[in-house]
């Protein structure tokens, strides 16, 4: 093979190489046009998501925060929010009940007022700690025997 078949053998390998890259830049390209749409649409979604739990926070409705992943129901602190309607529903029924109860009140009477089977071990250990969650925002007071009590 002479010098001029090499030079033009390589310059056909080298002009489908350079067909291969444009074809592969173009695939690029076109990806990253797809992930600058998608990244505007999320930006919208979060920018929305903001504005609802800012509107949510506005009309003293419960929020949602993310926690490990997931969507709570945020319990604030009794001197951020103007009064229990900004506490979560099931927040809310026991302060209720606490507060119907006119005196200290132990958990598993909370959790009978609630419908919650106090026979079976562990069944008002979320509850107990949901009504600590409520003494130590301000909402309940928890005495030492571990009955809670309204806070005035």
């Amino acid at each position: 093979m002479s010098s001029l078949e090499k030079i033009a053998a390589r310059r056909v390998e080298l002009d489908q190489l350079a067909e291969a890259l444009a074809k592969q830049l173009a695939e690029v390209d076109a990806e990253r046009e797809e992930l600058a749409v998608a990244e505007r649409v999320l930006r919208r979604l979060y920018e929305q998501e903001v504005e609802a739990v800012a509107e949510e926070a506005d009309a003293g409705a419960p929020q949602r925060v993310q926690v490990a992943g997931r969507s709570v129901l945020k319990v604030p602190h009794r001197s951020d929010v103007p009064g229990a309607s900004a506490l979560p529903g099931d927040y809310r029924r026991m302060l209720g009940i606490v507060k119907a109860a006119g005196g200290p009140v132990m958990v598993k009477d909370v959790g009978a007022e609630l419908g919650i089977d106090a026979s079976v071990p562990g069944r008002l250990e979320p509850l107990r700690g949901k009504l600590s969650k409520l003494a130590d925002r301000g909402w309940l007071h928890k005495l030492s025997n571990g009955t809670f009590t309204i806070r005035a």
